[in-house]
């Protein structure tokens, strides 16, 4: 497995990483009784020799947060998307419930997103199938990406996947969404001349700045991070990564974003679905 010290950005040496070892005692993560998998086996052909999520580089505390749903922070908006669930919306007068009954209809959709629309003619996320669904069958204005409402929705019915392994379809028409985003991964970018794989699979496990960096798995988004203080989106952190390296970043919902969500997903297959994750 490759480490680096530290990268080398726009041929200046960026001397942000340490190579600390990572402190995982080996713990598992619980909730309710159920093991969630926070490690999988990957494929002959995965870049990583082991796939792992971010919960595994998280401190002990934070580790617990999300293990316990009373403590876990992220329950407060899912407590707020029940509400919207039931509330009649829009021109029909209808809400969510009377068309879908219990979000429980919704268990496993989490592990197939983003998955291919032929009326969009693209993949579709949570988001982009939430705010259809709001405009087509309650005749209601659709949702912003980052809302409360939209943040707060897709972790009620990401819930209904914890515990159930990623299995995004790569064939068809995905396939060509998901080279696309390998090649955004893949792709130096900003002034310090940065992709996303020289954090995420070149020094996962080693420290930058206060923190490990992990390997970048999307299984447990929406994520409550404690350095926003609330719910984040795929999306955002996607920004906020390209911020970091001083790069122009796309718009949530961008086809560049939605292509690197796909790709990104694709590199998690076998992880459990967290949603509602607890991050620093």
């Amino acid at each position: 497995m490759k480490r680096t010290v530290s990268i080398l950005a726009g041929g200046l040496l960026c001397g942000v990483l340490s190579t600390a070892a990572l402190a995982d005692d080996g713990r598992e993560l619980v909730i309710d009784g159920e093991t969630i998998a926070t490690t999988a086996v990957a494929a002959d052909d995965h870049p990583l020799d082991e796939i792992i999520s971010g919960w595994r580089f998280r401190s002990a505390e934070t580790q617990a947060l999300q293990m316990d749903d009373f403590e876990n922070p992220a329950f407060v908006a899912i407590e707020y998307a029940e509400e919207i669930w039931e509330t009649p919306a829009g021109t029909s007068n209808k809400s969510c419930a009377d068309c879908h009954g219990d979000a429980d209809s919704f268990a496993g959709l989490r592990t197939k997103l983003p998955r291919w629309n032929d009326e969009m003619g693209k993949p579709a996320t949570m988001e982009m199938l939430i705010n259809a669904s709001i405009e087509t069958h309650q005749g209601a204005e659709p949702w912003k990406w980052e809302s409360a409402e939209m943040l707060a929705m897709t972790a009620m019915i990401g819930l209904e996947s914890r515990g159930m392994p990623v299995a995004l379809e790569t064939d068809g028409p995905m396939a060509d969404w998901i080279k696309k985003g390998e090649e955004l991964y893949y792709t130096r970018v900003g002034l310090l001349n940065m992709a996303c794989a020289n954090c995420h699979e070149d020094n996962y496990g080693n420290m930058i700045r206060a923190d490990h960096l992990s390997q970048g798995q999307i299984n447990g988004f929406p994520v409550y991070r404690l350095k926003w203080g609330g719910l984040g989106s795929i999306h955002r952190r996607f920004k906020g990564c390209m911020d970091q390296v001083r790069a122009e970043p796309y718009k949530r919902g961008s086809d560049e974003f939605i292509a690197l969500e796909a790709y990104v997903a694709s590199r998690g297959m076998g992880l459990s679905v967290e949603t509602p994750s607890v991050r620093n």
